[in-house]
């Protein structure tokens, strides 16, 4: 059957450099994509159909339908078709101009295929403040004014170790702070050559998946979970195994474990991300006794555990045993602010100097007058103090938001992961919402919100939008939320409340 879509095609088709079949036909449909020729929502033609017409095989067309649905370029919908997606992936940062340039027309060829992977997969957003941006504090309460002054009077007469390269894995000033604090506050039972000083988790992660895992091993992997370790697995070329999370965090099987185990497993059991669930005792118990069966190493991410609003604080993993296999990794990102680029790793005592070792050789460590106030921050007791003032804040703010959801679209849009913790809510959406296409609108009215689909690895998925309220103080709140609120409703109008609900 003919159809004008393959018509197009055709066209465009003769314009394409020559290669590979699945090639032309791939950078055919996405330039007519990306120059508005097939326009949002468009219905394409059956691969049996384009295939006919356009005298390729159906394997060739199937090939390059399925990438375009990874790189979220085309959405298919049982029973319905195939269609051109409602708004582009976000991810991709190549414009019309860029792809059509004369120097490369096939940006695939400048890149590695992990390089490739990474960019498909990409999923940071270009705008890190503003409502509803998840996973941001508030960075314009911290106590700058007296930060500023612990780290000038530091800089005045710095030693000459402060300037130069850490070679111990961080200030050794910082490290002491933290075992006395993380035994208090997290029961996380180490010593000072334990722990190791980074920029972030991500660099954690990447260190540990370098140094722990071969090409090829396993990883277990929350489902869902957040981004930024599956694209630091995919970089160092570690597979991939997504483990279902419900209301008592992730679900291990028992062991003796049938196929091959993980080399590494990434859990967030104080606050599981993005769901919110806490890991059950009897889980820890059995994800302990799993790993030391089958050789693993548990990384825990605790990214977030100093905010919880109710109830007693919730333990680290790390400190339910003796000598525990767990690598425990903390952030002050959310405690203090992102651009602090300061994360710390609590590592086995088995693999702390070697992995001290390879950090200095990767990654070449510094900051050191940076870290060394911290550390002065931390011991005097402003940390805490900041910490305690941040947790009322946040409790405040996360009622507000919650008494917003509730309000507008009922107790149902809260759903039941929600726990009295955290930086962000989920606003619950229906399984056949596009909570993508949500989020995309809801951008461009300068709302910014997280689809929680993104977050899964397999094709089982929730829909929902991950809504921080951290950074939103609340006389912006509601207006922040009205603004959301008809990409809601145009998306979802059975969620829209009866008239006098409100």
């Amino acid at each position: 059957m003919r159809s004008l879509i393959g018509d197009l095609l055709q066209l465009r088709l003769a314009e394409q450099p020559e290669d590979k079949l699945h090639k032309q036909l791939y950078n055919a449909i996405r330039l007519t994509i990306l120059d508005g020729s097939l326009a949002p929502m468009s219905r394409l033609p059956p691969s049996r159909d384009l295939a006919q017409q356009l005298g390729l095989s159906r394997n060739t067309v199937l090939t390059v339908y399925e990438q375009l649905l990874a790189e979220g370029y085309i959405v298919s919908r049982q029973g319905s078709g195939t269609f051109i997606a409602q708004t582009l992936p976000d991810s991709f940062f190549s414009s019309v101009e860029i792809l059509n340039s004369e120097e490369d027309s096939d940006l695939s060829q400048a890149f590695s295929l992990r390089g490739q992977t990474l960019l498909n997969h990409s999923s940071a957003s270009p705008q890190q403040w503003g409502a509803f941006i998840p996973g941001v504090p508030d960075v314009t309460a911290f106590p700058h004014a007296l930060f500023s002054k612990i780290q000038a009077r530091l800089s005045r007469r710095p030693n000459a170790q402060q300037l130069t390269y850490s070679c111990q894995g961080g200030s050794p000033d910082l490290q002491l702070a933290l075992v006395d604090y993380l035994r208090v506050a997290r029961s996380v039972h180490c010593s000072p050559d334990q722990i190791l000083i980074t920029e972030g988790i991500h660099q954690a992660f990447d260190l540990i998946s370098r140094m722990l895992c071969n090409p090829g091993d396993n990883a277990w992997v929350e489902e869902p979970a957040y981004w930024g370790i599956r694209n630091i697995l995919r970089m160092n070329d570690v597979r991939i195994t997504p483990v279902s999370v419900d209301q008592y965090g992730m679900n291990p099987p028992d062991p003796p474990l049938s196929g091959r185990p993980p080399r590494l497993i990434f859990v967030t059991p104080s606050h599981q991300y993005p769901l919110g669930s806490v890991m059950s005792l009897e889980r820890r118990q059995r994800l302990l006794a799993l790993a030391r069966y089958s050789g693993s190493w548990i990384v825990e991410d605790d990214y977030d555990s100093e905010f919880r609003f109710s109830g007693q604080p919730i333990p680290a993993l790390q400190g339910l045993v003796r000598d525990p296999p767990v690598i425990y990794i903390g952030t002050f990102s959310k405690t203090l602010y992102p651009a602090l680029r300061l994360g710390y790793v609590v590592l086995p005592k088995a693999i702390a100097s070697a992995l001290k070792t390879a950090h200095g050789e990767l990654y070449r460590g510094g900051h050191l007058l940076a870290q060394n106030a911290l550390a002065q921050f931390i011991t005097q007791g402003h940390y805490t103090a900041h910490i305690r003032r941040m947790r009322l804040l946040y409790a405040r703010r996360r009622a507000f938001l919650a008494g917003l959801i509730t309000r507008y679209l009922g107790e149902q849009a809260l759903g039941d992961f929600n726990n009295n913790a955290g930086l962000h809510l989920i606003l619950n959406l229906p399984l056949t919402a596009d909570d993508v296409a949500i989020a995309q609108a809801a951008s461009a009215r300068g709302i910014l919100v997280r689809p929680l689909s993104r977050y899964y690895f397999g094709t089982r998925v929730h829909k929902g939008l991950l809504m921080g309220f951290a950074c939103v103080p609340e006389e912006e709140m509601e207006r922040a939320f009205l603004k959301l609120l008809p990409c809601i409703h145009q998306a979802c109008p059975e969620m829209a409340l009866p008239t006098g609900a409100e």
